[in-house]
C-alpha cells in the first residue's frame, strides 16, 4: 500500500461542485471524467466490450478495461510487490503492456504474451521505477491500434520516496490531474473507425468538448498523448506559461518554463499551472497546431516535402488548425493549497557516453519512393515478423542507440524494459525539458537523435522485448523490431524450449578454434535460413548465411582471422527455428 503522505486523494472534495460565475461563455459541454483509481498488491483487470456515449443521443461500441471505455488509473508505489490479474472477456485475444514500467521480457506484456478469450495472465514483479506517469494498453501484433482505438488505456501512477518530499498537488482527480488525450474517427452513425486518419474529434478521458473545474492555485496535469497517430502542440490561452516537471520516466532536476510542448503518441509529461490570481476565470488548454513543422502528423502537410497524400489527410480540420482541447473554470482556492512552483526537483545522473559498452543504428525507412511519407515504414529496412530476433543484447550493457529517420514524416520510437537518456540532435544537445528519462523520443524527419541506456536486471532467452514506431498504424503493419537481453556468462546457449525437434543446430567443430571453425545445421525441409556471429556486446560480427537453402545436412566455414579472440555466439533462424549456442576462439 502507499504511505499516507504520498497516497494520492480518492474523493474529488465538494469544491468541484459549487456554482460558479464566469466572465466568458463556456463553449465546454461535458463534464470531464475521472477515471478511478486501484492499488494495492493484487489489481484485477477486466478487459471488455462495452458501450458509450461520446455524443448526446448515440450510442457508440467501445472497449474498456473495468467498464465500458478506458480503464482505472493504478497506484503504485516504488519497491512494492504487484500481481496484475488481467481477464480478457474481449471474443478475441489481446495483450496488456505496462508502458514504461522495468518488467521482464515475459511480464511486459508484448505481442509474445497473448491472453486468449476467457483467460487470465497474473504477472506479478516487482515495483522499480521512478514516480512518473505510465500507462498501460494492448499490444497484441496487428490489432494494438484497433484496441488501442476502441478504448483499452489506463494510466499507472508511481510514487516513491524522493517525489513524497516535494511541494506538489497530489489531490487525484482536483489539483492533480490524469488527462488522456486522443483523437477519434466517426462514422455517421458514431461508431469508431480503427485505422483512420481522419481523426477529426478531440477527446480528454473518453469526453468530448470536456470541461472541468480546478482550484484557484498550482495545478498538476499528468497529460498522455494516448492518440494513434496525432502528435500535439500543447499551450495554453493566451500563451500563459506553465512549468515541466516530468517526462516519460521521472521527475526532471527542475521545472522547465514553457509556453507550448510538443507531445507526440505515447509520450508523457507533467506540468504545473499556476492558477492563484485566476479564480472565476476560464481558459483553455489548446493545440496550437499551426505552429507544428512540416513533416509530422497534426500539421499541415504531414511530410517536409508539402505532400498531403496520406489517405484522407486532407480533409481533417485539425491539421495545420489551432483547437481547443479542454476548458479550465478557476474556483475557490482549496485548503493546504500548492501555491509555488519549487525552484528544484530530484537529481538526474545521466550515464556517461564514454563508459558505453558499445553503439547501434537504426534507420527508420521506407519502400514508397522517393516521396518516403507514405506508410508501410521499416527499421533498418526489415519488415517485423514474429520468430525474428533483431539484436541480441547482454546484461548490464551501457549503450548508445543512434536512431535516424531517412522519412519524410516524424516518428516517435519506443523502447520497452528500459528508459534513456538523449545525447543530442543531430549533434544539439536537447532543451531541458527532454533532459530527464524517457522511453519515447519523437525523431522528425532527415533527423539523427542518439540515447544512452543500460539494460538491467531481466533475461530471458525465449521471450523478446520490443522496439518499435509508437505510431500505432505504422507499428501494426511491421515498423518494429525484437530484442533479446541475455546473461554474459551464459549467452543463450539452451535457447531451445520451443523449438521443433526435427530442425538441428550441431556444434561447431572444433571449439574451441583457432583461426577457423565449422557449423553444422539439418533442414527437413527447403526453407529461408540466416546464419550470424555475435560478439559477447551482442553486435553481429558476420551473416554466414543469408537464403534460401534445400533439406538436407549442411556446414558453413567460419574464418575468425579478422577478429580478436574470445567467447561468440552462432544463431541459426530457419523458419519458425531459432537456436543460438556459444563458441570460443582462441587468439
Amino acid at each position: 500500500m502507499l504511505p499516507n503522505r504520498t497516497l494520492l486523494t480518492l474523493l474529488r472534495t465538494s469544491l468541484l461542485l459549487m456554482p460558479l460565475l464566469f466572465t466568458n461563455v463556456l463553449w465546454a459541454q461535458n463534464q470531464l471524467f475521472i477515471p478511478e483509481v486501484i492499488s494495492g498488491e493484487d489489481i484485477d483487470l477486466e478487459i471488455q466490450e462495452g458501450t458509450h456515449e461520446f455524443f448526446q443521443g448515440y450510442t457508440t461500441a467501445t472497449m474498456g478495461v473495468n467498464g465500458d471505455v478506458l480503464g482505472p488509473t493504478i497506484l503504485l508505489e516504488k519497491g512494492q510487490q504487484v500481481t496484475m490479474n488481467v481477464h480478457n472477456q474481449l471474443p478475441e485475444a489481446t495483450t496488456v503492456h505496462w508502458h514504461g514500467l522495468h518488467v521482464s521480457s515475459e511480464n511486459d506484456g508484448g505481442p509474445h504474451t497473448p491472453i486468449e478469450p476467457d483467460e487470465t495472465w497474473s504477472p506479478s514483479f516487482t515495483v522499480l521505477d521512478r514516480a512518473s506517469t505510465y500507462w498501460y494498453h494492448p499490444h497484441l501484433h496487428q490489432k494494438t491500434e484497433k484496441h488501442v482505438t476502441m478504448g483499452i488505456s489506463g494510466l499507472i501512477i508511481v510514487s516513491d520516496e524522493e517525489e513524497s518530499q516535494l511541494d506538489l498537488p497530489r489531490t487525484y482527480g482536483m489539483d492533480d490531474l490524469p488527462l488522456i488525450i486522443q483523437t477519434k474517427e466517426f462514422k455517421s452513425d458514431k461508431q469508431i473507425v480503427t485505422f483512420a486518419h481522419a481523426d477529426s474529434v478531440v477527446m480528454v478521458n473518453a469526453t468530448v468538448d470536456p470541461y472541468v473545474e480546478v482550484p484557484a492555485q498550482v495545478i498538476r496535469l499528468r497529460l498522455l498523448n494516448g492518440s494513434s497517430m496525432r502528435s500535439f502542440n500543447l499551450g495554453l490561452t493566451d500563451d500563459q506559461s506553465f512549468y515541466q516537471v516530468a517526462s516519460d520516466g521521472g521527475l526532471l532536476s527542475s521545472p522547465v518554463e514553457l509556453d507550448r510542448l510538443l507531445l507526440a503518441p505515447a509520450e508523457r509529461a507533467e506540468i504545473l499551472i499556476n492558477l492563484s490570481d485566476l479564480q472565476g476565470q476560464t481558459i483553455h488548454l489548446k493545440s496550437y497546431a499551426s505552429e507544428l513543422p512540416d513533416g509530422i502528423f497534426g500539421a499541415k502537410y504531414p511530410g517536409i516535402n508539402q505532400d498531403s497524400t496520406l489517405n484522407r489527410y486532407d480533409p481533417n480540420p485539425l491539421n495545420g488548425n489551432d483547437f481547443n482541447i479542454m476548458q479550465l473554470n478557476i474556483t475557490l482556492t482549496s485548503d493546504n493549497a500548492v501555491t509555488e512552483i519549487p525552484s528544484a526537483l530530484v537529481n538526474v545522473t545521466p550515464w556517461n557516453e564514454a563508459d558505453a559498452d558499445t553503439s547501434r543504428t537504426f534507420r527508420l525507412n521506407s519502400r514508397v519512393l522517393p516521396d518516403q511519407l507514405n506508410h508501410p515504414f521499416y527499421i533498418n529496412d526489415e519488415d517485423f515478423a514474429m520468430d525474428k530476433i533483431n539484436e541480441v543484447i547482454p546484461l548490464d550493457n551501457l549503450e548508445i542507440w543512434s536512431i535516424t529517420n531517412e522519412t519524410a514524416i516524424a516518428h516517435p520510437f519506443h523502447v520497452h524494459m528500459i528508459q534513456f537518456y538523449i545525447l543530442d540532435r543531430n549533434g544539439v544537445i536537447p532543451p531541458e525539458q527532454e533532459r530527464g528519462r524517457k522511453d519515447v523520443v519523437f525523431v522528425h524527419p532527415m533527423e539523427t537523435v542518439r540515447f544512452i541506456t543500460k539494460f538491467e536486471t531481466y533475461t530471458n532467452p525465449d521471450i523478446p522485448y520490443m522496439y518499435h514506431c509508437h505510431m500505432l498504424i505504422h507499428e501494426d503493419e511491421g515498423m518494429m523490431g525484437q530484442f533479446l537481453v541475455v546473461d554474459k556468462a551464459t549467452g543463450i546457449e539452451g535457447q531451445d524450449s520451443h523449438i521443433p525437434q526435427h530442425v538441428y543446430l550441431e556444434q561447431n567443430y572444433p571449439n574451441p578454434f583457432n583461426p577457423g571453425t565449422i557449423i553444422g545445421f539439418e533442414l527437413p525441409e527447403p526453407t529461408p535460413v540466416q546464419l550470424e556471429i555475435f560478439d559477447v556486446l551482442g553486435r553481429r560480427v558476420a551473416l554466414l548465411v543469408d537464403e534460401f537453402i534445400p533439406a538436407g545436412k549442411h556446414e558453413v566455414s567460419w574464418d575468425a582471422s579478422r577478429v580478436s579472440g574470445g567467447t561468440y555466439f552462432y544463431r541459426l533462424t530457419a523458419g519458425d527455428f531459432i537456436q543460438t549456442k556459444q563458441m570460443m576462439m582462441l587468439k
